[in-house]
C-alpha cells in the first residue's frame, strides 16, 4: 500500500515540475523570467486562469488550442508533462521492488537509505534530461548552466552511492578510499565527453565542418557522471541507434518542398537521442549490461 502511494504521489508532483518544465522551456531560449509574468499565450499575451494550467487535463479540454485566439499550442506540453510523471513514478516504484527484512535492524534503514537516494537521484536525472532533450529538439541547444551542474550533481550522487554502498554490511568487505572513487568516476565523465571529441575530430577531418557539437560531449559527461562509463556507453549506443532509425525514416519520408540532396544537410538533435538513451540507461541499465555480458559470455 506504501508503495502504490508513494508512486501516485511521485507521478502528482511530476505532473507539477513538468508543467513548470514546460515554463522553462518556452522562456528560457528567448531569455525570459521562469518565475515572472503568470502563464500566457504566446500569440495573443492572454493570462492564463488556473484551470486552463492543469497539466495534461486542460490541454486535452481545450483540445490543445488557446482558448481566446484558438492558436495550436502544440504536443510538447502534454508529452513533458506525462513523461515527468511516468519517469518520477518508475524510481520510485523500484525502491520497494525488494521489501525490506524487519528483523535485520543494522541494514534495513541503510538499504532503504541506499534505495531512496537512488529514486531521488534517477528523478533529478531525469528531470535535467527532459529538459536538455527539449531544449535540443526545438533549438538545438545544449545551455552550459544546465550542463555542467549536471555533471556536478552526478558526480556528487555517485559518490555518495558508493559510500552508502560501502557502508553496508555484507556488501562490500572492502571499503574503497573516497580520493580513488572520486578519480575512477573522473575518469569516466573524462573518456565519456573524449569519445563525442574523437567523434567530432574525425567527421572534421572527413567532411571539413563540424557534425557534432561540443554541447554532446558535456552531454556525455553528465551521463557519465550519474550513470558511471558503462552507463554512458550504453546512453550513447541507444542514441545512435535511435538517431540512425529517425534519419532512415526522414530519408523515406522527404517534404515535398525540399530541395534535392538537401537532407544532407539536415541538422539531427543528437543530444535529444542520448537524452532518451540516458533515461533507459538510468532506469534499467544494470539489468540490460548484465543480459549483454551474459551473452557476450563475460
Amino acid at each position: 500500500m506504501i508503495r502504490i502511494f508513494a508512486t501516485v504521489l511521485a507521478a502528482l508532483l511530476g505532473l507539477a515540475f513538468g508543467s513548470f518544465l514546460n515554463v522553462c522551456l518556452s522562456r528560457w531560449p528567448v531569455e525570459e523570467s521562469v518565475v515572472a509574468p503568470r502563464s500566457r499565450c504566446p500569440q495573443c499575451s492572454r493570462t492564463l486562469a488556473w484551470l486552463e494550467n492543469i497539466p495534461i487535463l486542460s490541454w486535452l479540454a481545450l483540445r490543445g488550442r488557446c482558448r481566446t485566439c484558438h492558436t495550436w499550442i502544440g504536443w510538447r506540453y502534454p508529452l513533458v508533462e506525462a513523461a515527468v510523471a511516468v519517469l518520477w513514478a518508475i524510481p520510485v516504484w523500484q525502491c520497494f521492488t525488494a521489501p525490506p527484512d524487519p528483523l535485520d535492524q543494522v541494514a534495513t534503514p541503510m538499504l532503504l537509505g541506499l534505495a531512496l537516494t537512488v529514486a531521488v537521484g534517477n528523478m533529478i536525472l531525469c528531470w535535467l534530461l527532459i529538459a536538455l532533450a527539449g531544449l535540443d529538439a526545438e533549438n538545438l541547444w545544449l545551455p552550459d548552466w544546465l550542463t555542467y551542474p549536471g555533471i556536478l550533481l552526478g558526480f556528487i550522487s555517485t559518490l555518495t552511492r558508493a559510500r552508502l554502498l560501502d557502508e553496508m554490511p555484507g556488501i562490500s568487505p572492502v571499503r574503497q578510499p573516497i580520493l580513488a572513487g572520486a578519480l575512477h568516476c573522473l575518469l569516466g565523465i573524462a573518456a565519456a565527453a573524449a569519445l563525442i571529441l574523437l567523434i567530432r575530430w574525425v567527421y572534421w577531418l572527413c567532411r571539413r565542418r563540424e557534425g557534432v557539437g561540443l554541447g554532446d560531449a558535456k552531454l556525455m559527461a553528465l551521463l557519465a557522471a550519474w550513470l558511471g562509463l558503462p552507463g554512458a556507453l550504453l546512453a550513447f549506443g541507444l542514441g545512435v541507434v535511435l538517431g540512425a532509425l529517425t534519419a532512415l525514416i526522414l530519408l523515406a519520408i522527404p517534404r515535398a518542398s525540399e530541395q534535392p540532396g538537401a537532407w544532407a544537410a539536415r541538422k539531427l538533435p543528437l543530444g535529444t537521442f542520448l537524452c532518451i538513451g540516458g533515461v533507459v540507461s538510468a532506469l534499467w541499465g544494470q539489468p540490460i549490461i548484465a543480459a549483454y555480458l551474459r551473452w557476450a559470455g563475460f
